[in-house]
């Protein structure tokens, strides 16, 4: 028994496969996509994820720390991420007009056309090395699944 007297249950053989695969496809499959990434497009997973959220959001621009969010990283991870990218003149920074203590990063047009060069990759990356092998399942429920993951 644990401390609040639940009992504790062994996984059954397949409830350990499954916890094993999670294991993989969470630490393998970024590291996987972020090489090819790199390799193809000199561009980190990360880095499109962080360009790809801004291209989808109202003018391209987001709180950072709304997309420090989206990204599961801190806000201080995100900033590393922001600082990088506006280097490059991907992204820019700019004050919050409301709330003067808030920053929002902001997608450039070179930062839209970046991504969109490096869109065919990321697609391509995303068919080989995770809907190839979830052919035959229910992707919908699968999606719905992993959308409950820590909550």
């Amino acid at each position: 028994m644990q401390a609040d007297d639940t009992p504790v249950i062994p996984l059954d053989p397949d409830e350990e496969a499954l916890v094993r695969a999670l294991d993989r496809v969470v630490n393998v499959l970024p590291r996987v996509m972020d090489a090819t990434m790199m390799r193809e497009r000199q561009l980190s997973l990360t880095d499109y994820m962080t360009l790809s959220r801004l291209s989808e959001a109202p003018l391209r621009r987001l709180r950072m720390s709304e997309l420090a969010e989206m990204a599961f990283l801190s806000l201080s991870g995100m900033t590393h991420v922001v600082t990088r990218l506006e280097a490059q003149g991907l992204v820019e920074r700019v004050r919050d007009e409301h709330d003067r203590r808030g920053w929002h990063a902001v997608l450039t047009d070179r930062g839209f056309e970046r991504l969109a060069a490096a869109w065919p990759s990321n697609l391509l990356v995303v068919r080989k090395h995770v809907l190839a092998h979830l052919e035959g399942f229910d992707l919908r429920a699968l999606a719905e699944a992993f959308e409950k993951f820590g909550s």
